[in-house]
């Protein structure tokens, strides 16, 4: 019985293992992880028309995925840029989230969200069924 245990145990050692797919997925977690509140307080702070910072910084993790020749380090870069460019449409939906209510809106930019309110009407922020 022990012998057989040791004998399965031997079959899964950490030498023949591949974490990279482990690795990569736990990036991507984390990047997606670090967006979402990164979006929430770009849009607090300045609004929807920082939509450009999480472009830039897109594109720049874009070029990195090209220029580093790893596998690793590439499909990491990679996989960020694109949870940067998914921000930028979730830039959008934020701004209609604020004025549907379901997060704080800056009281300083009270007067914008207004503005929003009474020109563009409830059907530009109120969810489509």
């Amino acid at each position: 019985m022990l012998c057989s245990f040791f004998t399965i145990f031997a079959l899964f050692r950490t030498d023949d293992m591949n974490f990279t797919g482990i690795l990569i997925g736990a990036v991507v977690f984390v990047s997606i992880g670090l967006c979402h509140p990164l979006v929430i307080k770009l849009e607090y702070n300045f609004g929807k028309q920082s939509w450009w910072i999480l472009l830039v910084a897109g594109l720049v993790f874009s070029s990195l995925s090209i220029i580093f020749p790893g596998f690793i380090l590439s499909t990491i870069f990679g996989a960020v840029a694109f949870s940067c460019f998914w921000g930028i449409g979730e830039m959008f939906e934020q701004e209609k989230r604020v004025l549907r209510g379901w997060f704080p809106e800056k009281p300083s930019r009270h007067d914008y969200y207004e503005h929003v309110r009474q020109t563009r009407g409830p059907e530009y922020y109120q969810r489509r069924k």
